[in-house]
């Protein structure tokens, strides 16, 4: 199933987009950056649905909370995506 990873510098960064995306109804869950997406050491990641992404984006800039990467799940594997 394609979904979205939104990565974050931080845990604590990426509750904060999750307390946002909730308030909006958009659904997403907390993850473990995989570590062959990043070379941030412990990043997490915020998976949400394929079509949530460009509302996701515009609710993330409005709170000032740019995503570090966005990548997407599809056929198994993660591809890189620009904003």
């Amino acid at each position: 199933m394609e979904h979205y990873l939104i990565l974050a510098r931080s845990v604590t960064y990426a509750q904060r987009m999750q307390k946002v995306l909730g308030r909006t109804g958009i659904r997403c869950q907390i993850y473990r950056a995989p570590r062959d997406l990043t070379d941030l050491g412990c990043a997490y990641a915020v998976r949400i649905a394929a079509g949530d992404l460009q509302a996701a984006l515009t609710t993330l800039h409005a709170e000032s909370l740019d995503p570090v990467q966005i990548f997407l799940y599809q056929r198994g594997l993660y591809q890189e995506v620009q904003p």
